[in-house]
């Protein structure tokens, strides 16, 4: 058998005279990471606390649709709205409007929360999942621990003023993904621009979604702003070109133009600066190699994680991905069998080595099959 070296990839690029310099942003605190590769693109002091208002919200939802993931909630069950949560429809406060001993369902409430950051609704679904706020906050510092939030904690569903209740942008950035990548179907609702409550008693109410970049058609459809006079705007958003994803978490925007503006200009910067490329995919991204006797010729390779790499555009020099392996592969092949590497250089140094197995079982020729394919390949030197 002889060793194999396939390039299946080379990027070669000449951006010596092309580097764009970092953002200038208007925040106290900021963040740009790759929704696929995790690699940060930008930051600005990430790890310093925030107060995170209605960003809250986002883990008050990821904790409902875990519950309802795992078939111990329903969007149809409804809970019954109590004086605690109605005193947050008080003016001055975002709200849905919802009233004392309404019965509402979850998903009215969701609908609620995500759409018109009702405080009010925060409450009415954390008493309903937990019997009370404080027994709902333990469910989400668990969920956030889990996460992997190392610096955050949540004291309340809604993130209205408590000191206890912080966080940083990194950690916002983190859950946010995590959203997404969970609950695909119910982040769907984070980009509706607009949500109408029946209410009891009186006309129904249409408020719209408080995420100013939903409504400029740049591909943006999440995720949460946050307002509090200690902390000023916040905004975590993300923005979707292709198959491609960013997540850009800023907190401090001293107003809330600016925190449109500046938000975007990150997201705009993250695009316009790195490129990301998807090395390998599971289930999706297969590779063929030879066999040596095989019933098939070929057996196909697969890796078992997703691997994505996010390179600044002035820094892609030389990317290269080979396929190594001993060939033609000796059968017989056991599915899951480590058959060869994938290698990812760049400037001739490896990124990453990331192991290939056959994705089937290969048997081997009979013995008179591979009597003749042997003495073929002695007298022609060609299996």
């Amino acid at each position: 058998m002889n060793k194999f070296i396939t390039t299946l990839l080379i990027i070669t690029f000449n951006f010596s005279s092309f580097a764009l310099a970092e953002p200038m942003v208007n925040a106290r605190t900021a963040i740009v990471i790759d929704y696929h590769s995790d690699k940060v693109l930008y930051e600005y002091e990430p790890d310093i606390q925030i107060y995170p208002a209605s960003m809250t919200k986002i883990m008050t939802t990821i904790v409902a649709f875990d519950l309802i993931k795992k078939n111990r909630l329903s969007l149809d069950d409804r809970f019954v709205i109590s004086e605690n949560a109605w005193r947050l429809s008080e003016s001055g406060y975002s709200s849905m409007f919802i009233m004392v001993n309404d019965e509402v369902s979850v998903e009215n409430l969701l609908l609620g929360i995500i759409v018109a950051s009702g405080n009010d609704a925060c409450v009415a679904l954390a008493e309903g999942i937990a019997g009370s706020e404080e027994s709902f906050a333990e469910m989400m510092n668990e969920k956030a621990a889990e996460i992997g939030m190392s610096s955050t904690n949540f004291s309340n569903s809604s993130g209205i003023n408590d000191p206890e209740n912080y966080s940083t942008v990194r950690d916002i950035a983190l859950m946010s993904k995590y959203l997404i990548s969970n609950y695909p179907k119910f982040y769907e609702w984070y980009k509706e621009t607009t949500f109408t409550w029946d209410r009891t008693g009186g006309d129904p109410i249409t408020q719209g979604n408080r995420n100013p970049l939903l409504y400029k058609k740049v591909g943006v459809d999440g995720v949460k702003t946050g307002y509090l006079a200690v902390e000023k705007y916040s905004l975590a958003s993300t923005m979707k070109k292709d198959t491609r994803r960013i997540i850009a978490v800023g907190s401090g925007f001293p107003t809330k133009n600016l925190r449109s503006s500046q938000s975007l200009k990150l997201l705009n910067w993250g695009f316009r600066n790195t490129n990301t490329y998807e090395i390998s995919k599971t289930g999706e991204t297969f590779f063929e190699l030879d066999t040596w006797l095989g019933k098939k010729n070929k057996v196909k390779a697969i890796t078992k994680e997703d691997y994505y790499l996010t390179l600044d555009k002035k820094n892609i020099r030389d990317l290269k991905v080979f396929l190594e392996y001993n060939g033609p592969i000796k059968t017989p092949v056991q599915k899951d069998q480590k058959i060869a590497n994938l290698i990812v250089l760049q400037k001739d140094e490896v990124i990453k080595t990331l192991p290939l197995y056959a994705s089937e079982k290969i048997s081997k020729v009979n013995f008179f099959k591979s009597l003749i394919t042997s003495l073929n390949y002695l007298i022609w030197g060609d299996v």
